[in-house]
């Protein structure tokens, strides 16, 4: 059903798309609680974090954000500003609610380093790839093979710390939690 892998040349060929719905930059306490009453109703919400990128070797940077995606509305959490809410810590612990991402172990060891929760609901789909014969598996790659278009990587190593997120960055981060939203509606439910 889906090609095992995807070449350079056969990526570049393809359109090149990204997030176009709402984009919500969440980064004061008073902001949250609404937010988190809304997506607590979603069965499925797309996943990622970033962190800003350390070129210091031993150097680790802390989780910096935090994208929830649906298929029309991209919330991003500043969690270097606020921390983790109570609010979204239970929304990533539910497990009514499927949140579909791509190399999440990280992710979520990030997030419980901020503050700890029982992590429930979460589909890593490298594992669903691996499933239906797919060998490429970095979300670039997936997003190619399942969807047909190309995503943008060009901001993962800008700073995720910046006291303001440029529009580049916020229309990258809400791109990648959305596409992980698309390729698992789109992969075959056992």
């Amino acid at each position: 059903m889906f090609k095992e892998s995807i070449s350079k040349e056969e990526l570049t060929d393809l359109p090149l798309r990204w997030f176009e719905g709402d984009i919500y930059v969440i980064d004061r306490p008073g902001q949250v609680n609404d937010v988190a009453e809304f997506l607590s109703t979603q069965p499925i919400i797309g996943f990622d974090t970033e962190t800003k990128p350390s070129f210091k070797k031993g150097v680790v940077n802390k989780v910096a954000l935090l994208q929830l995606s649906t298929a029309n509305e991209a919330f991003l959490f500043r969690v270097n500003k606020l921390g983790l809410p109570a609010s979204i810590k239970q929304i990533l612990a539910s497990p009514n609610i499927i949140k579909p991402g791509v190399a999440i172990r990280d992710d979520i060891k990030g997030l419980q380093d901020i503050s700890k929760f029982n992590p429930a609901g979460f589909v890593e789909l490298q594992d669903y790839a691996k499933d239906v014969g797919i060998q490429n598996f970095s979300l670039k790659k997936l997003t190619a093979i399942v969807l047909g278009f190309r995503i943008s990587k060009s901001q993962q190593l800008s700073n995720w710390e910046a006291e303001e997120l440029t529009e580049a960055q916020q229309i990258y981060a809400a791109t990648d939690a959305w596409t992980a939203l698309k390729i698992y509606r789109n992969f075959p439910k056992n």
